[in-house]
């Protein structure tokens, strides 16, 4: 079996169950089985479980990083030197995640299984790892976001922008269900391509959305006996 071969099965194996199962639930010899290697080959090309969970990242997030931010230059010269939209920043980003060649069709949706997995289970080496390898594209994907938002305050953009990834992560991670149920309950076939499409302006409405807050209410006056 050629190296290159052994590394893509391990990752596919682990890619897989990473998404079906979560980290900490799949095991090393749970990944060596399906991939049909042993587990001396995942220590010889990975070193660690936690390196291979980096390596299943890196295999998306690298050539996405470069799509990204070509896509912003392209971006950037467009508006010539004026702030770009919410929607164009946004439909930047997401287009360039769906417009990706993938290993399977199912790849943008493990994928975005993965990475909302990578904030709700106890993976403090995979944050570190994303925010050292992959900031740039990011933080000036969020740089864009806040001159798109001037009028929306530290605080109130910080959870728009988890609420917006929530949607996204839910929507893009399930879209093959979606896909299923649009099909059964309404005989519409659908692409994931116009999933995005259909997605980014409802995500541009909730960052731009009135803050809905109401003042605090006056204290009712309590007569005194």
């Amino acid at each position: 079996m050629a190296q290159s071969d052994t590394v893509d099965r391990i990752l596919d194996a682990a890619e897989e169950l990473f998404a079906e199962r979560g980290f900490s639930e799949t095991s090393l010899r749970m990944i060596t089985s399906k991939a049909k290697v042993n587990l001396a080959a995942v220590n010889y090309h990975f070193g660690s479980k936690n390196a291979l969970i980096h390596a299943v990242f890196g295999r998306f997030l690298t050539p996405f990083s470069a799509t990204l931010e070509k896509a912003f230059d392209e971006l950037e010269v467009r508006c010539d030197g004026k702030p770009p939209t919410l929607n164009q920043t946004l439909w930047v980003l997401t287009e360039s995640a769906v417009r990706m060649p993938q290993r399977n069709e199912k790849g943008i949706s493990i994928f975005m299984r993965l990475l909302g997995l990578a904030y709700t289970q106890s993976q403090g080496h995979l944050r570190k790892f994303l925010e050292q390898e992959y900031s740039e594209p990011f933080s000036r994907f969020m740089r864009l976001l806040k001159e798109a938002t001037p009028q929306l305050s530290a605080v109130d953009r910080y959870w728009r922008i988890q609420f917006m990834l929530g949607a996204t992560a839910f929507t893009m991670s399930s879209s093959d269900a979606l896909q299923d149920i649009l099909r059964n309950k309404l005989g519409v076939d659908t692409t994931v391509q116009e999933i995005a499409a259909r997605l980014v302006p409802f995500l541009a409405a909730g960052m731009q959305a009135q803050d809905a807050l109401l003042a605090p209410r006056a204290e009712s006056k309590i007569p005194v006996a």
